[in-house]
């Protein structure tokens, strides 16, 4: 092997490594930012929260409805993130299964026989 392809192949191997290790990390570090917005400990904060800023907009002098209003998109902003993060896991993992049934592979590896019907 010529040693330019040599280290092409080296490199690609180095990437395979690599994307690896982040395609098993990535997932189970965005698992734990998702139970941490959505424990116990978290939702109660989040309430607490809530109050607070309903209570300031109402000694502010805002109006009940737009108080509540604002109150429902604070927290909204709380909840969006948790929601981008699950589907950002799951769109993940949906994309990969969809490109190894194109590619005709299962996900144990093993190549799945085309149906040509």
């Amino acid at each position: 092997m010529v040693e330019g392809e040599r280290r092409k192949s080296e490199d690609v191997e180095e990437l395979r490594e690599v994307l690896s290790v982040v395609s098993k990390e990535v997932p189970a570090l965005i698992k734990g930012i998702i139970s941490s917005i959505f424990s116990e400990e978290a939702g109660r904060e989040m309430g607490r929260a809530a109050a607070s800023f309903y209570k300031e907009l109402k000694e502010a002098g805002v109006p009940e409805d737009v108080a509540v209003r604002m109150t429902e998109d604070y927290i909204s902003a709380f909840t969006s993130l948790g929601e981008v993060l699950k589907q950002a896991v799951g769109g993940k993992r949906r994309t990969e299964s969809k490109d190894l049934k194109r590619e005709g592979l299962t996900e144990g590896g093993s190549v799945e026989k085309e149906d040509k019907g």
